[in-house]
């Protein structure tokens, strides 16, 4: 995985601050995900641009898949999800990944802004298709609700999310803000935004025809085989709070509450 570089400078607020005033890219859109209003520093076109430039760069730090039953399967899900969801202006693009460029794998997925969803080999394997439905919704909401987008402004300061928006691929300013764009999508979400994409992929599955208690099946299934492992499974570092998670979905789904979900939230 790549190592976050340091966060938002002083120069960088400066700079951030002037760019609201002289360069006016500021926009306040209604958020279909969130149902508010909030505040962008640039377009769904430039968010677009930007996911094409960092998924340029996943094909350098992982090895994608080029096995046709695994994108056959995971695109027809995907693409049912994707149809279903509430940002019909993004085209959606679901990619397996097998290992990253040490050869080591994973049991994880991530999404970037613009409609990249990924889906680790390891994690694949595990799930049935309901299962598998549930996860790509669940990325699927992320995007939609563009926690990438409020994650990337909070941490990158303005001159950064334009280079890695817009920037060329040779400015030394872009490939900093590029890869600092790729640290913060692959490090954990808020317990907020986890909440809110379970809420969307619940949404989603139903409409998609899936059975969308297959959420609580993936989190405790995988919750499970982590009590086995000493290393955290990777799933949950960047996708935290498994047991929070668990009380959230069985409430949005009106599904009794067990014993251990009030002791572990």
């Amino acid at each position: 995985m790549l190592k976050p570089r340091p966060s938002i400078t002083l120069f960088n607020y400066f700079v951030f601050v002037s760019g609201f005033f002289l360069q006016a890219c500021i926009t306040s859109e209604y958020n279909v995900g969130t149902g508010k209003q909030d505040i962008y520093l640039y377009s769904t076109e430039r968010e677009i641009t930007m996911g094409c430039k960092i998924a340029k760069q996943i094909t350098q730090e992982f090895r994608i898949s080029n096995n046709p039953y695994d994108i056959e399967r995971v695109n027809a899900i995907g693409q049912k999800i994707a149809k279903v969801c509430d940002r019909g202006e993004l085209n959606y693009y679901f990619y397996i990944i097998d290992t990253d460029k040490e050869g080591e794998g994973s049991v994880n997925a991530f999404c970037i802004p613009g409609g990249y969803i990924y889906i680790f080999k390891g994690l694949l394997d595990m799930l049935n298709d309901d299962e598998l439905a549930f996860v790509l919704a669940h990325e699927t909401g992320h995007i939609v609700s563009r926690h990438h987008i409020k994650q990337l402004q909070a941490a990158m300061g303005y001159n950064l999310v334009m280079a890695a928006s817009a920037g060329a691929k040779a400015d030394p300013e872009f490939t900093s803000g590029l890869s600092f764009a790729l640290a913060q999508i692959l490090t954990a979400y808020s317990r907020e935004d986890e909440f809110k994409a379970d809420e969307l992929a619940i949404k989603y599955c139903k409409s998609a025809g899936f059975n969308p208690q297959a959420g609580l099946e993936v989190l405790e299934k995988l919750y499970e085989e982590d009590k086995k492992n000493i290393r955290t499974i990777s799933y949950f570092r960047t996708h935290p709070y498994p047991a929070q998670r668990i009380r959230n979905i069985r409430e949005a789904l009106h599904v009794p509450l067990e014993p251990e979900d009030y002791i572990n939230y």
